[in-house]
């Protein structure tokens, strides 16, 4: 008699339980559905910045060699040569598009630095061993690069990996024309070629409201071009010149 009674008061329990749970689920839903919060890096935002970069080019120069009239003395006076280029800071301007909530391009374009050349001849048949300042130069580094940010969406600090390419051009190559041995290897012409490298970058994005982050970043530039001078009697001196360039970013940014 007593049993029918209490199965009806164990299904009279259960139907809360199964009521709070068809709420739950609901709430879970409406929560999938929302939108975003303002300040989230999603699908279709831009980021215009602006900053200071740190430039750090370290120098390799490889062994010069001469054509020319005066080739053979050129060759024993540069034997064993090396170079130092200056760190600079720049201001530096970047446009970052969101493809994806995860996956983005970013361009870059600084202020031209202008670099110091320092020039060491070690050679005993060398005027001088050491010749600072022996040249100036701008260089120009403009990039694409690609960017994967890690995360969540809505998350406001998000790290990122990227890869892209840089055209680096160098410009207004002056030499030190008080320095002998300079003028006599290249008081006709200098320059340095132009090339592409590929761009390794990581760094940080901080979303600190709706429209405004910091993004600071480090990247990696293994530039590989040729200088070419020429000097006195016509002299052509060639040879490879390595930066290893590494460049630390840090910008403010206005999302639109």
């Amino acid at each position: 008699m007593f049993l029918p009674h209490s199965i009806r008061r164990v299904r009279a329990s259960g139907a809360p339980v199964r009521a709070g749970a068809r709420a739950a689920a609901c709430a879970l839903a409406l929560a999938a559905a929302a939108p975003l919060p303002a300040w989230a890096l999603q699908a279709g935002d831009d980021i215009l910045s602006l900053g200071v970069a740190a430039i750090d080019p370290d120098a390799k120069l490889g062994t010069l060699t001469s054509t020319g009239t005066l080739a053979t003395a050129f060759n024993a006076a540069t034997a064993g040569s090396s170079a130092d280029v200056s760190r600079e800071v720049t201001a530096s301007l970047s446009w970052l598009h969101l493809f994806t909530d995860r996956l983005g391009v970013e361009f870059t374009l600084g202020v031209p630095p202008k670099h110091e050349v320092d020039l060491r001849t070690p050679s005993p048949f060398a005027a001088a061993p050491s010749h600072p300042r022996a040249a100036t130069l701008r260089t120009w580094t403009p990039a694409a690069v690609g960017k994967w940010f890690f995360g969540d969406a809505s998350q406001r600090m998000r790290p990122y990996l990227g890869l892209g390419v840089s055209h680096v051009s160098f410009h207004e190559v002056d030499i030190n024309r008080s320095d002998p041995t300079v003028v006599l290897l290249a008081g006709q012409d200098a320059s340095v070629r132009s090339k592409w490298t590929p761009v390794y970058n990581a760094g940080l994005l901080w979303e600190f409201n709706p429209r405004w982050s910091l993004n600071g970043s480090v990247s990696y530039l293994p530039i590989r071009t040729e200088v070419d001078f020429t000097g006195s009697g016509g002299t052509r001196t060639r040879g490879d010149l390595k930066l290893n360039t590494t460049d630390w970013v840090l910008r403010l940014g206005y999302r639109f």
